[in-house]
């Protein structure tokens, strides 16, 4: 059988989906590519911050790979629900996982639940238009927000509560969430990390732009960036680049003058959320209270925070969590619980005893864990590519029992009445980009699943009210 024959069904139509799906094709296979909502692209649509377009221009690169023979696209189709695993197996020769880790950490602290806690994928998915988050409601009234986590997405949640009005005005970010972002009362935001700032997963030009902000000052103080004798030594030692260009900007922002903006953005370090405490309305939040940490190696070498025993307590109306992330079991795939993703040798899917299946691999966040960019899902995809590569010489595929192409439309139009194809969605592409532009904005997009298929499949489908 020539690889010209064989098909693959890719799910999760994110950043790995679509290099994984590019390095199949390049392989000379056939890829189908899956996604549980009409609209391609994962983060890079639902999970990259408004204000960030040049990195959402990554999708060209995506489109390109539409555009390849072989390669077709299917939205709309929920894994479990709509379809399910058996059921590509009997139409695949392989199938790979790219689903991504949509659920996040909890801090598992007295509190946690109180009105005004939420999870920052929860806050980035409303703002960005996410479907299943377009109905949540965020209280942005209280004038001081807490921002838990030292990563991208923490410095993106903080930002995004204290962008101008003007700044928001022209980003694709969710109708709802413009409006609400506008009248938010928020002036204070507290960045806060578990372990020191030769710790932080910032990346150096989401730290740098904090200092862009138009109306906020950022706010560091001194003492904060006083690395303790094991960071120091580890930074020396590394001379990881990133890591020292972050320690050179936050002392740089500590000895900026303020320039009497009327919003701030605090980081703090060594702080470790023990309990939210009450204060607002109806139990809300209205405090955070913290033990203070101090960095010590552990038995492998590994920095870790150790707590003090001192205690802070924060003010604040609004805490929002970005602590890490974990995956979601899939149906009949296995699952490492305690690591929150598909069990998994080199890519291979596999299970407890390491006995590899035939025909089935995963990639991206829920192969790996979260972390890295979008483009650290490329190699990742080529390493998984590899091994589907090596099996395909070997005879080690799946043998579908049904792997007639023809077939798998229509059959999935009897499970999918809403199916959207590549070309169901240029239509919504095309839809939302008009809106945008009597707006002077990228796009307006759609956040209701049945506007998204009314725009997919009628030519001349109408503008959606405002307060629907």
């Amino acid at each position: 059988m020539s690889n010209g024959e064989i098909r693959f069904a890719v799910i999760g139509a994110g950043p790995a989906g679509f290099y994984t799906a590019e390095q199949l094709l390049n392989g000379g296979f056939a890829v189908d590519l899956f996604d549980a909502l009409p609209t391609p692209f994962g983060l890079v649509r639902a999970g990259v911050a408004p204000d960030h377009p040049k990195i959402k221009s990554v999708t060209r690169v995506y489109e390109r790979t539409a555009a390849r023979p072989g390669f077709r696209f299917f939205g709309g189709v929920e894994l479990g629900a709509d379809i399910a695993r058996e059921e590509l197996l009997a139409r695949y020769h392989g199938i790979c996982y790219a689903v991504g880790t949509s659920t996040d950490n909890r801090l598992g602290i007295p509190g946690e639940d109180r009105p005004g806690s939420h999870a920052a994928t929860e806050f980035v998915a409303w703002y960005n238009g996410h479907p299943d988050y377009a109905d949540r409601a965020f209280d942005l009234s209280a004038t001081r927000a807490v921002v838990i986590g030292n990563g991208n997405v923490a410095i993106d949640v903080a930002r995004m509560l204290l962008l101008d009005p003007e700044e928001l005005a022209v980003t694709d970010t969710a109708d709802h969430a413009l409006e609400a972002l506008q009248r938010a009362q928020v002036q204070h935001v507290t960045l806060l990390g578990r372990r020191g700032p030769a710790q932080a997963a910032f990346t150096n030009p989401e730290l740098r732009e904090l200092g862009e902000l138009a109306r906020a000052d950022v706010v560091v103080d001194p003492a904060e960036l006083e690395l303790d004798e094991h960071s120091a030594a580890r930074l020396e030692s590394t001379g990881d680049k990133v890591v020292r260009r972050n320690v050179e900007l936050l002392r740089e922002y500590a000895l900026r003058e303020r320039r009497g903006k009327p919003r701030r953005i605090e980081l703090k370090f060594l702080r470790s959320p023990i309990a939210l405490l009450g204060g607002g309305q109806d139990g809300a939040v209205g405090c955070l209270r913290v033990m203070c940490n101090r960095i010590e190696p552990d038995a492998s070498g590994d920095l870790r925070a150790v707590p003090t025993g001192e205690e802070e307590v924060l003010e604040c109306g609004l805490v929002l969590r970005s602590i890490g992330y974990r995956g979601r079991p899939l149906p009949g795939v296995p699952f490492d619980e305690r690591r929150g993703l598909i069990r998994n040798v080199g890519g291979r899917v596999c299970d407890e005893e390491g006995r590899c299946s035939h025909g089935e691999y995963v990639v991206g966040w829920i192969k790996r864990g979260p972390s890295g960019v979008i483009g650290t899902n490329k190699k990742d995809a080529v390493d998984t590519v590899a091994r589907i590569l090596e099996d395909a010489e070997l005879s080690r595929l799946n043998r579908p029992e049904q792997p007639d192409p023809d077939g798998v439309q229509q059959w999935l139009r009897g499970r999918v009445p809403g199916l959207t194809t590549w070309a169901g969605w240029e239509a919504i592409d095309r839809f939302e980009t008009t809106l945008g532009v009597s707006q002077g904005r990228p796009r307006v997009k759609l956040i209701r699943v049945s506007d998204m298929i009314d725009a997919a499949t009628r030519p001349r489908f109408r503008a959606p009210s405002p307060w629907r």
